[in-house]
Formats: structure tokens, C-alpha cells, sequence
């Protein structure tokens, strides 16, 4: 006959340390993924007035171009509807930063993430430093 394992209950402190975990790494993501969607691109700064100029010139194209050409024009004209919508708003991340802040410094060492990593993906060195990560870490 097998003998029945008995489980034994998580205690109260592991329960808090895994839902700490998942904050963290929560908070981190949270942070990462503002930072990704609004680096800032390469090249030249469009404003609202180059956006509403191509926009006006996809309207004459429009006209004169095949199916093909069509498609393409239109899906500019929204993609550069939905970027005339955001030029000039300003994306805060104080709050993000903020929790970024109170988790990354233990969820560097839980993770072994080292700042030079940080600083790579992207984080400031004045966020980093707030954090308490610092290059020896």
C-alpha cells in the first residue's frame, strides 16, 4: 500500500513573502513597459503641424492611387490620426516611479539584477539611486 502524503499549510509569513514577490514584480513591469512605449524615437521631432501636413497630402494621394497604394494610405492616415491625438501630451510617471522605487532595490537582489542592467534597459540613474540599487549591487 502507498503511504498518503500529508501537505502541510503554507504559513502566514511564506503567503506574505509570495504576495510581496508578486508586488514587486508587478510594480517593476508596470514601470518597464511606460518606460518602453515612451522612449523617444530616433530622428527628427514630428509636431502637430509636419503630422496634419502629411495628412493633407495622404488626402491628395488618396485620389490617384491604386487599391493597393489605397490601403497603405489609409492606414497611415490612422496611425497618424492616433499619433496627433498624443503629440504634446506629456506621459507622467511619478506614480509608476514611485512604486518602481519601493520594490526595485529587493527585487534586484531577489532576481540577482544587477544596475548595470537597469541602466541598459533603460532606468535612470536618479531612479536608481532613489531605489537604494547602486553599481556595487
Amino acid at each position: 500500500m502507498a503511504t498518503k502524503s500529508t501537505r502541510t499549510p503554507m504559513s502566514a509569513e511564506h503567503k506574505a513573502a509570495l504576495a510581496e514577490g508578486r508586488n514587486q514584480g508587478r510594480s517593476v513591469r508596470r514601470y518597464l513597459e511606460a518606460l518602453e512605449a515612451h522612449k523617444p524615437k530616433r530622428g527628427r521631432k514630428r509636431t502637430s503641424e509636419s503630422v496634419q501636413k502629411r495628412l493633407d497630402h495622404i488626402d491628395v494621394e488618396l485620389a490617384k492611387a491604386d487599391p493597393l497604394k489605397r490601403l497603405q494610405l489609409i492606414q497611415e492616415r490612422l496611425d497618424l490620426k492616433a499619433e496627433l491625438e498624443t503629440v504634446g501630451t506629456k506621459l507622467d510617471l511619478t506614480e509608476l516611479e514611485q512604486e518602481f522605487v519601493d520594490a526595485a532595490a529587493a527585487y534586484s537582489a531577489r532576481k540577482g539584477i544587477s544596475y548595470a542592467a537597469w541602466r541598459e534597459l533603460g532606468v535612470e540613474a536618479s531612479v536608481l539611486k532613489r531605489a537604494g540599487v547602486s553599481r556595487s549591487s
